[in-house]
C-alpha cells in the first residue's frame, strides 16, 4: 500500500510569525498535534504540541510573545504520497518520528501521515510492531528531531 491511501489529507498550515499561543489554539481547534509552517508557499518547518510544551512553556517562554519560528524544527523529514507504507514506517522508526508531512512529487504538501494512520492501514503487522518498538525506546533528548 502507498502513503496516499491512508494519509490524512486535511492539513492546516501555520506561519513562522504566529505566536506559540496562536499555534496551540489552532492545534486545539483543529484537533491535531502537528502544524506545518509555511512561508512564501514553501514548507519551512514543523511545530508540534510537544515542541510548544517542551521547548516553549517548560523553558519559561511566554506563549503570547514567542514566535513559532523561535522553536519550530526547521529541518523537516517528509515522505512522498507514492512511497510504500513499509518503507515510510521503517524511516519513522529509525528517526523516531510520529508524524510526517506528505508531499507530492512537485514537493507540494498534500497530507500528514501519523502513527494512527499507519495503525488503521494494511501495513505489514511486523513492520508496524518494529516501528512502534523503535519509537518507544526511552531517550533523554526531549526534542522531536526531524530532518531531511
Amino acid at each position: 500500500m502507498i502513503v496516499k491511501k491512508c494519509m490524512t489529507e486535511k492539513v492546516e498550515l501555520g506561519s513562522p510569525n504566529m505566536t506559540l499561543l496562536d499555534a496551540a489554539k489552532k492545534m486545539r481547534d483543529g484537533d491535531f498535534g502537528i502544524l506545518p509552517i509555511e512561508e512564501n508557499d514553501k514548507l519551512i518547518g514543523i511545530i508540534t504540541d510537544r515542541d510548544i510544551a517542551v521547548r516553549g512553556v517548560a523553558e519559561g517562554l511566554d506563549p503570547k510573545k514567542v514566535k513559532v519560528s523561535e522553536i519550530m524544527t526547521d529541518r523537516v523529514l517528509y515522505c512522498y504520497e507514492d512511497q510504500s507504507l513499509d518503507e515510510v514506517a521503517q524511516n519513522l522508526g529509525e528517526n523516531r518520528i510520529r508524524r510526517l508531512p506528505v508531499l507530492n512529487r512537485k514537493k507540494r504538501l498534500v497530507g500528514i501521515l501519523s502513527l494512527g494512520d499507519l495503525a488503521q492501514s494494511h501495513l505489514n503487522p511486523k513492520q508496524l510492531e518494529i516501528t512502534l518498538s523503535r519509537l518507544s525506546k526511552h531517550t533523554n533528548d526531549f526534542s522531536e528531531t526531524t530532518f531531511q
